[in-house]
């Protein structure tokens, strides 16, 4: 939402970069994002985003994420609900690392105990 220049999200991330000074965010965030735009060949979005993940910091996959994002599969799975492996790996590494995940996508976020998210799209 945010690079889709959403006001409401632009907005409230303005103010968390005034308070923080920077975000953290997945590998897997980066490689959904890198994704796209490489599919669309859009450069000049591609070179600010590069820009952008340079000035912040992109969180690795680690054994604990990973760890915790098999745990979610696992308790998911039992449940007969399960999420698909990317948005388990986010959650991994925004739970390991003792963060709040900001997303949109509450429908699959959700379902994961122990996560705590926001979404910056509503009031």
């Amino acid at each position: 939402m945010f690079f889709r220049g959403r006001s409401d999200v632009v907005s409230r991330f303005q103010q968390y970069l005034n308070e923080h000074s920077y975000i953290n965010f997945s590998i897997i965030t980066y490689y959904e994002i890198l994704s796209g735009l490489k599919h669309r060949d859009a450069q000049k979005q591609l070179d600010l985003f590069i820009q952008f993940a340079n000035q912040n910091i992109v969180l690795p996959l680690t054994q604990d994420s990973v760890s915790v994002s098999a745990d979610i599969y696992a308790n998911l799975r039992r449940k007969g609900n399960p999420v698909d492996d990317i948005d388990l790996l986010i959650a991994g590494v925004a739970i390991s690392n003792n963060l709040t995940l900001i997303t949109h996508n509450q429908r699959h976020f959700g379902r994961i105990d122990g996560l705590e998210y926001r979404d910056w799209s509503e009031s």
